[in-house]
């Protein structure tokens, strides 16, 4: 009986099925079970979740406003973040950060210091450039 109400509540979510989500720059695709219904915001942070649970590198971040949902064989634009998944007509799909954003919080933490790295190679190079002469 338990199996029966299972089924029943699949039927209800609509059609489901498998997709891949490359992440610009990062080694391999995600891949991971949709509803047709499902919307492609709810998408990009699925996405978005696995690929830092995955511990991927480079990091994104978790801000699903950031980020656009591409489908690379048909036209060139993003897909809108509120129509469903499964008007795409598609199962490979391409997650690119949007233009200007940058990686506000995870670039500064990672950036290193510069104060002060370049001061012995000046010194270094004048000292050498320091003639001694004999008397």
């Amino acid at each position: 009986m338990l199996i029966s109400k299972q089924k029943k509540n699949d039927l209800s979510k609509g059609k489901r099925f498998l997709i891949s989500v490359t992440v610009l720059g990062s080694a391999g695709p995600i891949r991971f079970v949709v509803s047709e219904d499902d919307l492609v915001g709810a998408v990009i942070a699925t996405a978005l979740k696995s690929y830092a649970r995955e511990g991927r590198l480079p990091v994104l971040g978790s801000e699903l406003n950031d980020f656009m949902l591409y489908c690379p064989l048909s036209d060139s634009e993003a897909l809108n973040p509120w129509e469903t998944i499964g008007s795409a007509g598609v199962r490979n799909f391409m997650l690119c950060k949007k233009l200007g954003i940058e990686n506000k919080g995870i670039q500064d933490e990672k950036k290193p210091s510069r104060k002060g790295t370049g001061k012995w190679k000046s010194w270094f190079n004048n000292s050498r450039s320091f003639n001694i002469s004999s008397h």
